[in-house]
């Protein structure tokens, strides 16, 4: 994180501003998810998922209950409640770590806040239902507001991407949500072109100006599948690049599949920046 920024509180724990880069383990509890769909669907399974990566490093678990893949099909509200909130609820109850719903639905973030969850992880920057902030501002939980757009069609790209998160922070700003419980993610894989999303993650240094913490979420992505002509299953080390480059540009979380491997880069990766900071210091 920014050293000017506070820490921000997540469930009992502080993720300090001038900290290490924190880890978001992905807990897809769906069907059909892009990259590990149906694998943790059953409370038993994605409870041992979650251990794991406890055991790896994670630092935060994101249930997903939707599917958000290209081209993915919606679900109601009481099939994602019915997929999230039983799930969230055992994960609180058996570890003591933070809890994100990634979901850009009101009903569903009031579900599995009531279950215990610590954050709201929205794909849309609270544009998609108009009553989600309220309700992230009236339980006081942070939240992760993503870009994104239902189109690709940009004039500056960046200029563009920038001012959308600012809207986003507009209406965050106005349901009551404060800044020291504010993310933001610069969408990648989503409103995007496979050239923009390049650009973004080479410009991710720019979203600092906006003055909050920068998630960046490219694992397994199209946007490595592409660049390497690779399956799913075969873009760990697409990953791994993507995430050195966002430990470089000052991003404070990742949000990963592979926790453990993502870990051991991003201590690497931060043991040459702290080296190289102590010359330029000392």
């Amino acid at each position: 994180m920014q050293e000017d920024l506070a820490g921000i509180r997540i469930a009992n724990r502080t993720f300090e501003a001038a900290g290490p880069v924190y880890v978001m383990g992905i807990l897809n509890v769906t069907p059909d998810s892009f990259s590990d769909g149906g694998r943790y669907y059953d409370v038993y399974s994605a409870l041992k998922r979650v251990e794991k990566m406890i055991e790896e490093g994670a630092d935060i678990i994101d249930v997903g209950g939707e599917s958000t893949r290209p081209g993915y099909q919606q679900i109601s509200d009481e099939e994602e409640i019915s997929r999230t909130a039983g799930i969230i609820e055992e994960i609180k109850r058996k570890f003591d770590i933070p809890v994100s719903v990634d979901t850009y639905k009101s009903q569903v973030a009031l579900a599995a806040l009531q279950s215990g969850a610590d954050l709201v992880n929205d794909i849309w920057g609270l544009k998609y239902d108009s009553g989600l902030a309220g309700i992230i501002a009236e339980f006081g939980v942070a939240c992760c507001l993503m870009h994104n757009r239902d189109n690709t069609e940009y004039g500056d790209f960046m200029g563009e991407l920038k001012e959308d998160l600012r809207e986003s922070l507009e209406i965050a700003h106005k349901a009551g949500i404060a800044d020291d419980k504010i993310i933001l993610d610069p969408g990648i894989g989503f409103g995007k072109t496979y050239e923009q999303n390049l650009q973004a993650i080479c410009n991710l240094g720019e979203l600092r100006e906006l003055g909050y913490p920068i998630l960046l979420g490219t694992s397994r992505k199209s946007v490595i599948g592409l660049t390497l002509d690779l399956p799913v299953e075969e873009r760990l080390e697409g990953t791994l690049a993507t995430t050195v480059l966002g430990v470089s540009a000052g991003c404070s979380f990742v949000r990963v599949h592979d926790v453990l491997e993502n870990k051991r880069a991003i201590r690497m990766a931060q043991a040459v920046l702290g080296w190289k900071q102590t010359q330029v210091t000392g």
